[in-house]
């Protein structure tokens, strides 16, 4: 909670901060990264940092988490933290990294607002983030416990044992151990990050979806290269689409991420678009292979049969569930999807089972219209989880 002396400071000054904060949050990435040009290069995505996404999404957490601090003070945004909490694990922050952040954030701040940044409001906004960095600090700690890594330690040589072509755009690689043990259990839904050194010499981190079921002797990753684009957006996944072959080894992190499959009977709702469906696959994977009965309702959107990773692996696993359905959406389906829909997915023409918990894997437009329309049709709230392959734009919302 923020002490009673800085709560009216935070209440009088969130606007004027909120106003400007990506204009702040610009300010602080070019602090930072002149500063310590090593960040840029070897552990924030350039790709990110050149569309603007990453300097919205620091912009977006920030002003949440002081607005929620004001609005319920009583309780803490632990979704929210968590998400951020699991990303930092899988990038191998540590707890000192916060203190550089504190002193870039708070010299932008101090650049944009001038005056208006008097020691009192500078007090409080201090008390805000180190409310917010040490809720992270704490619950990474966790989460490096948990994954039986020391603070930052989650770094590991795997060798790519197989690399299968699922489409024009997207390969699949099964990564085993090179000691031959076998890799950390996972949770269906988790991902890891990959860490590639680029021909400049930088080392550029993606993260990708577990797209098997836990409990083999290897993992399995996805990967979609992204083409058209210019700038260095996609470079890790291209990099990795031209050159990773088997039997050559790659570093990746253990296992992280909160769009994790619950137990229980409660019916699901899997809903995906792309190379969204990566985590889905593991959910599903989990369910076939524990005999799972629960009612379960998969919505796959692509732009084309030929487009879609793991089409044939997906209609195995649903045909595997007793009381599983699939609905498929394309742009184009062709003659090769006998009961596909052409066009957008629209989840208003789906039959959801009463009292279902909804995750949504996909581009940022898909999940937003159908968190609207699950939110519509009654589904609460807390019940719908979603992933985003790259900053979380949703963070304020």
């Amino acid at each position: 909670m923020l002490s009673e002396q800085s709560t009216p400071v935070v209440r009088e000054t969130l606007p004027a901060v909120g106003a400007a904060i990506e204009e702040i949050a610009d300010r602080f990435y070019g602090r930072l990264f002149d500063a310590h040009p090593e960040l840029l290069r070897d552990l924030f995505n350039r790709g990110n940092q050149a569309n603007g996404e990453q300097k919205k999404a620091l912009a977006g957490s920030i002003a949440a988490f002081a607005g929620m601090l004001l609005e319920h003070p009583e309780t803490r945004p632990d979704a929210m933290l968590a998400r951020i909490a699991n990303k930092h694990a899988s990038l191998g922050i540590t707890s000192d990294q916060y203190k550089t952040v504190q002193e870039h954030l708070f010299a932008a701040i101090a650049d944009v607002l001038g005056e208006t940044v008097t020691p009192r409001v500078a007090d409080a906004w201090d008390e805000v983030y180190w409310l917010m960095a040490n809720a992270l600090i704490a619950l990474e700690a966790g989460l490096y416990h948990r994954a039986g890594a020391a603070e930052g330690d989650v770094w590991q040589r795997m060798a790519i044992a197989g690399r299968h072509q699922e489409t024009p755009d997207a390969v699949s690689f099964t990564l085993r151990r090179t000691d031959g043990s076998t890799p950390a259990r996972f949770r269906p839904g988790q991902y890891v990050s990959v860490q590639v050194e680029l021909p400049d010499g930088a080392h550029q981190i993606r993260q990708y979806s577990l797209s098997s079921a836990p409990g083999r002797d290897d993992w399995r990753i996805t990967v979609k290269r992204v083409r058209g684009k210019a700038g260095p957006e996609g470079e890790v996944s291209s990099w990795l689409y031209r050159n990773a072959r088997a039997g050559e080894t790659l570093t990746v992190s253990r296992p992280f991420g909160d769009l994790t499959l619950a137990a229980g009977d409660r019916p699901l709702l899997l809903a995906s678009a792309g190379i969204g469906n990566t985590p889905m696959l593991a959910m599903l994977g989990d369910l076939a292979a524990t005999g799972s009965t629960r009612a379960v309702t998969v919505v796959h959107a692509d732009r084309s049969p030929a487009d879609h990773a793991h089409r044939e692996e997906l209609h195995h696993l649903v045909q595997a569930l007793p009381n599983a359905t699939l609905h498929l959406w394309y742009e184009t389906p062709g003659d090769h999807a006998p009961g596909a829909h052409a066009g957008q997915a629209d989840i208003g023409a789906v039959a959801l089972p009463e009292g279902a918990t909804a995750y949504l894997c996909g581009p940022p437009p898909f999940m937003r219209a159908v968190r609207g329309d699950l939110l519509r049709r009654g589904v609460r709230a807390r019940d719908i989880h979603y992933e985003v392959f790259g900053p979380d734009l949703w963070l304020a919302r």
